[in-house]
């Protein structure tokens, strides 16, 4: 690979006819930390945390007054006391214990508020729930899509995507569908060239993060509202402060304890989300007020003391606990070994090299988390400039490369969303917290690339033969193309075959 093809491919996301990343590539890259956009245009048009949490609280509400209409006979005996662990409704009556029975329900967009009647309404107001969630996820996909392919920052969206797998939730519980890409565009967007621990906080207090870890529904043992359900069994739910740890932060079995999770999340109970719930122990806790979907620390769900903490005492109250934490987690060596290492996979090698690693660990740590200064560093490593193509794409930016090489300019509103269940990456859906695998096993699989020819095939024919394969990819990969890969467009037996050659070639496979 050249130096113009590994800026355009490995640290961005695919070349476009006609892209000029002029005489000094690292210098095209480095310019894109100032020239990023936070807010393009089509991700500035979707719907926002509060559109799709109001949506959300209507729903929850209509299915509590529902069941309050039509209650269901009570059981003969008394249903046992949740197990440690289970999850608490928040408060008592509290819609946030909706959320979790209504999960499979909803995926969405605003939608007409119809008054629904009797069981059989439950139902009918799960499947517009649903409709409404799925049509807000379908269009935010299509506009990370779309900002994507015409990026004139490749490097710096290749980084977003970067930073969303590393705080990956996934859309399959309701309350996420419409969520997980309001995350994305509200608290990484906004941080990807700032410091870390500023995305870092604005994650953990994102609705996504704190419905998808059910953190909301965190209560401390000895707070206000376990007391006031004494004799029930309240949860200390350590998901979240499990994750901060093992993925966000330090890194998994690195420097914490099972002890430190455990405290971690007594510190971090009253993190909770505001305007959804609207029953009694919402009002209890006060989520009742606030816009749906913004952050709340509920003083009532908080477990009182001083935490002990790697070694450390905290002994500040209310939100600024786990604020503290979070800021010491922030720039922690081993945090910084953590992001150095997953950077040096994603841009040099599924087997990170120890002196960049060391590098980007280094960088991070001297300026105390600053990303572009770790950017930077990246940009001037040799190991990120090897000429031999080290990654093999994932299904993302495998499709998102296709569309920038065929010079897309829209994208229709189901198509990404098809495309990417197709070739076994739906977008936000990565089924668990750790995210996406970044190395090529994941990925490289015989079945895994004959999905990707046959997308080809359907792109190609798409071009209706207006591209010539040929003169195509050699513009977008200048002295890169093997004499094989230039053999087998040139005897294509249409443009439309050469494209699609040209697509699932090995130089396009890989970056």
């Amino acid at each position: 690979m050249s130096d113009a093809s590994i800026a355009r491919n490995r640290f961005g996301l695919g070349a476009r006819p006609g892209e000029d990343v002029g005489s000094d590539p690292g210098k095209w890259l480095a310019g894109q930390i100032a020239a990023f956009d936070p807010r393009p245009q089509a991700i500035a048009a979707q719907a926002s945390s509060a559109q799709v949490a109001s949506e959300l609280a209507d729903f929850y509400e209509r299915q509590r007054l529902l069941r309050l209409e039509n209650p269901k006979p009570r059981p003969a005996a008394a249903a046992p006391a949740k197990p440690a662990g289970a999850q608490p409704a928040m408060a008592e009556g509290m819609a946030m214990q909706d959320m979790q029975a209504a999960a499979p329900a909803m995926q969405g967009g605003p939608a007409a508020k119809p008054v629904y009647q009797g069981e059989d309404a439950a139902m009918i107001a799960r499947r517009e729930a649903r409709r409404v969630q799925q049509q807000a996820y379908v269009g935010m996909v299509s506009a990370r899509a779309l900002t994507a392919i015409t990026s004139p920052t490749p490097f710096a969206e290749r980084l977003v995507h970067f930073w969303a797998n590393h705080f990956a939730v996934s859309a399959d519980k309701l309350e996420l569908v419409g969520l997980s890409g309001t995350m994305e565009f509200e608290a990484i967007r906004p941080h990807v060239m700032g410091k870390f621990g500023d995305m870092l906080n604005a994650v953990e207090r994102h609705p996504a993060m704190l419905l998808y870890l059910d953190q909301a529904v965190s209560v401390g043992p000895n707070s206000a509202v376990a007391q006031r359900q004494r004799g029930r069994r309240s949860g200390l739910n350590e998901n979240l402060a499990r994750e901060i740890m093992e993925l966000h932060t330090l890194g998994v079995r690195s420097v914490y304890t099972q002890a430190d999770v455990t405290e971690f999340a007594r510190a971090m109970t009253g993190f909770t989300v505001a305007g959804i719930g609207r029953g009694p122990g919402a009002r209890y806790v006060g989520a009742v007020d606030g816009q749906p979907g913004s952050f709340l620390f509920a003083d009532r769900m908080h477990e009182p003391g001083t935490r002990t903490i790697l070694g450390r005492q905290w002994s500040a109250q209310g939100e600024e606990q786990a604020s503290e934490v979070l800021d010491y987690l922030a720039t922690h060596p081993a945090t910084a070994k953590h992001i150095a290492t997953k950077l040096a996979r994603h841009f040099a090698s599924d087997d990170p090299p120890a002196p960049l690693v060391a590098r980007l660990q280094k960088a991070f740590l001297s300026s105390g988390g600053d990303l572009p200064t770790v950017y930077r560093a990246l940009i001037a490593s040799p190991e990120c400039w090897s000429p031999t193509p080290a990654k093999f794409k994932s299904p993302w930016e495998w499709s998102i490369s296709a569309m920038r090489a065929l010079g897309t300019q829209q994208v229709q509103p189901q198509a990404v969303n098809g495309l990417m269940g197709q070739l076994g990456q739906p977008t936000w859906k990565p089924g668990s917290p750790a995210g996406w695998d970044d190395v090529a096993g994941a990925w490289a699989g015989p079945d895994a690339v004959m999905r990707r020819v046959e997308a080809a095939e359907r792109m190609a024919a798409r071009a209706k033969d207006t591209i010539d394969a040929r003169a195509r990819a050699a513009e977008l990969f200048p002295g890169t193309l093997t004499p094989s890969t230039t053999q087998s467009i040139a005897r294509a037996e249409s443009p439309g075959q050469g494209l699609a050659l040209m697509l699932v070639s090995p130089e396009f496979m890989r970056r």
